[in-house]
């Protein structure tokens, strides 16, 4: 398992020696959901335009705001599904980087996904951490999300509060730094996807 979400490793484009990123977001977007993730020092990583009107869910990760570089492509298999699965794929070679599964009913309650292997086995867990039941009456409160493989914790997402801008911050722990990036940055994407649906509806 350790090397199921970890091809040779292209993740993005610049390394972030503390495995922390940065992900922000305008407050209000009502026909294109754009990320920004840059490093410590403010350099823009990746970059997504993800268009709201869409049947089928698909975006592209980019290593610029040119989108001339791109980096990985995330799309659901299914336009309507109770329990929507994802693939992640490498952008330019088409190979598999990883695939997610909701869980629908139990996403009313916690937002939580499956990390699949190749085989379709699941191998992890997305999930939604803290009251998040309190969160859907009270949107107001900053929500957290974590990444497990196995038992090990391999990722975390944490919202900041900030005035005028929704913002994120990846943290990639010690047991994820051979996990390729670019799928911890896929499952954060859909996370805070999930979360402005809501906000929206």
């Amino acid at each position: 398992m350790e090397t199921a979400y970890a091809p040779p490793r292209s993740a993005l484009v610049q390394s972030v020696p503390d495995g922390v990123y940065t992900i922000r977001r305008p407050w209000l977007s009502f026909f294109n959901r754009t990320f920004r993730v840059t490093d410590g020092s403010g350099q823009l990583v990746a970059f997504v335009r993800h268009p709201v009107m869409r049947m089928r869910e698909q975006f592209q990760i980019f290593a610029d705001e040119a989108m001339q570089q791109p980096l990985a492509t995330i799309q659901s298999r299914q336009i309507v599904a109770l329990n929507r699965v994802y693939d992640v794929t490498a952008a330019q070679t088409g190979g598999w980087i990883g695939t997610l599964r909701s869980r629908g009913l139990k996403s009313m309650v916690r937002d939580t996904w499956e990390l699949l292997d190749q085989s379709e086995q699941p191998q992890g867990i997305l999930e939604e951490v803290g009251l998040s039941w309190l969160r859907r009456i009270f949107p107001i409160l900053l929500g957290h999300w974590r990444v497990l493989l196995g038992t090990s914790e391999v990722a975390k997402v944490d919202q900041v509060f900030r005035f005028f801008v929704k913002e994120y911050r990846l943290t990639v722990a010690a047991e994820g730094r051979n996990v390729d990036t670019r799928f911890l940055l896929a499952c954060a994407l859909l996370a805070l996807m999930r979360e402005n649906h809501r906000e929206q509806s």
